[in-house]
C-alpha cells in the first residue's frame, strides 16, 4: 500500500483532462470514498476497503476525496493509511470526479463513507472489471436492502421510478440506477467528460456510458443503515428532482420528439375532421371552438420537435451526446434551401386561404358574416402562416448549429 500523503486537485474536477494525457497507472485498483465530515464512520470504512484489498491480492490504495470537512476526517482518514485528496468544489460529483483523477489504479471502486455500502466485499467488481466490464454497477435490490437501510421512498418510489425512466430513456439494462457503490474502467470514465457536481452524478455515468457503448455489468451488493448519528447530505425532494432534470436534459426524443409528435397529430386528426363542419356525438357537437384547440396543439407539438432537433444539434455539438447518425442523414437531406422552400410553401398556402377568406366576405359585399365559418377559415389561415414562419427561421437556426459541426 502507498504512504499515506495529501494530493491537491485542480479547481474543476467536473472537466477531467484528456485520458490521452493522464499518466499510466501504477496499481490495478484504487478505492474513492467521497468524504464530508464523515468521523464517525470513516476509518472503519477505509479499514475494510484496505483489508479487502489485501485479502483479494490487489496492489490499490485507498483515496479519500475530501470536500471541506471541518470535524477532523482528513486526520482520521491518514492515520488509517488512506491518501488524503483535497477537492475545492462542493458537491457528491465534484469530490468523485476529484479523487477519480488524483487515483492511481487502472480501476476504481467507489462507494460512500458512511459505512452503508459492504467495503469487504470489493471482490466480485473486481472479478467483473478484470473479466473486460468497463463499468460495474452494483444493485442493492438484488443484494439486500437492511431494515432501516433507505427509507421507504427511496426504496418504494424514488429509486424504482427514477431506475424505470433511465432504463426506458436511454435503453439501458441497470436495475438500480443509483447505487453508490461501483466500479469502472479508470480512463473510461474519465473519457466519458463527467459534468454534473451533485448527486445526479451517479446518473450522469450511467447515461454516458450507455450512450458510448461502454460494457456494463451489475452485481448484487448489499446496504445497511450508516453509522452516521447526523442526517445523510441526500435531500429526497431535492436531488430526485436533481435526477429527473438530468435525465430529461440528456433525452430530448423523450423531452420533446415525443410529446411533439403526439401532440401534433391528435390535433391535426382534429383539426382535419372539424374542418368540414361540426363533429356531432348525439346531442353534443365539437365546432369552431375545438377547432381553435386543435390547431394551438399542432403549433405547440411542432415547435416541441423543433425543439428536440435543436436540442439534439446543440448537444452533439458540444459533446454532450454522441453522434445521430439518424440526424446527420436527416441533415443532408432537410438542407437549408429545402427548409425554406417547405416555409414558403406554407406561407403560401396560409395566404391562399386568408385571400379566399377575403374574396368570400367580398362576395357578400363584406357584410355580417357566419362566426363559425369565417373562423373556420381564418385559423388554418392562421395556423399555415405560423407554421411557415417558424420552418424559414428554424431552418436558418439549424443551419448555424450546422455550421459548428463543419
Amino acid at each position: 500500500m502507498p504512504d499515506a500523503t495529501t494530493d491537491p486537485v485542480p479547481a474543476s474536477p467536473a472537466s477531467p483532462a484528456s485520458p490521452a494525457d493522464d499518466p499510466a497507472p501504477s496499481l490495478e485498483c484504487s478505492v474513492v470514498l467521497p468524504c464530508l465530515n464523515e468521523a464517525e464512520t470513516l476509518a472503519v470504512c477505509v479499514r475494510k476497503a484496505r483489508g479487502c484489498l489485501d485479502a483479494l491480492g490487489v496492489a490499490g490504495e485507498v483515496v479519500v476525496a475530501d470536500n471541506g470537512s471541518t470535524d477532523g476526517s482528513q486526520a482520521i482518514a491518514r492515520a488509517e493509511g488512506a491518501r488524503v485528496v483535497d477537492v475545492p468544489v462542493a458537491g457528491y460529483g465534484a469530490a468523485l470526479m476529484g479523487g477519480i483523477e488524483a487515483a492511481r489504479g487502472r480501476f476504481v471502486i467507489m462507494a460512500d463513507a458512511d459505512d452503508s455500502y459492504d467495503l469487504a466485499g470489493l471482490g466480485p467488481f473486481v472479478e467483473a472489471l478484470r473479466g473486460g466490464a468497463d463499468l460495474v454497477m452494483g444493485n442493492r435490490f438484488a443484494g439486500g436492502i437492511a431494515p432501516g437501510a433507505m427509507p421507504p421512498l427511496h426504496r418504494y418510489l424514488g429509486n424504482p421510478v427514477l431506475s424505470f425512466i433511465g432504463r426506458l430513456f436511454f435503453r439501458s439494462r441497470i436495475g438500480d440506477f443509483h447505487c453508490g457503490m461501483r466500479g469502472f474502467r479508470r480512463d473510461a470514465v474519465l473519457g466519458l467528460g463527467l459534468r454534473t457536481t451533485g448527486m445526479e452524478f451517479a446518473s450522469e455515468m450511467v447515461v454516458k456510458a450507455t450512450l458510448a457503448g461502454l460494457t456494463v455489468a451489475e452485481v448484487p451488493t448489499t446496504l445497511s443503515p450508516d453509522g452516521r448519528s447526523r442526517p445523510p447530505h441526500l435531500r429526497t425532494w431535492r436531488d430526485g428532482w436533481r435526477h429527473l432534470r438530468f435525465l430529461l436534459l440528456y433525452s430530448p426524443r423523450w423531452l420533446f420528439l415525443y410529446p411533439g409528435v403526439l401532440l401534433m397529430t391528435l390535433g391535426l386528426i382534429l383539426g382535419i375532421a372539424l374542418l368540414p363542419g361540426p363533429v356531432e356525438f348525439g346531442d353534443r357537437a365539437l365546432d369552431v371552438t375545438a377547432l381553435l384547440y386543435a390547431m394551438a396543439m399542432v403549433l405547440i407539438g411542432f415547435q416541441a420537435i423543433l425543439f428536440a432537433v435543436f436540442a439534439r444539434a446543440f448537444a452533439m455539438n458540444e459533446g454532450l451526446l454522441p453522434v445521430s447518425r439518424g440526424l446527420e442523414r436527416a441533415f443532408r437531406v432537410v438542407t437549408l434551401e429545402r427548409g425554406l422552400v417547405l416555409g414558403v410553401l406554407a406561407l403560401v398556402a396560409g395566404l391562399v386561404v386568408a385571400v379566399y377568406s377575403l374574396v368570400t366576405w367580398g362576395s357578400n359585399d363584406f357584410g355580417a358574416l357566419d362566426t363559425r365559418d369565417a373562423i373556420r377559415v381564418a385559423v388554418p389561415a392562421a395556423t399555415l402562416l405560423v407554421l411557415g414562419f417558424e420552418t424559414v427561421m428554424a431552418s436558418f437556426f439549424l443551419s448555424v448549429l450546422g455550421l459548428a459541426r463543419r
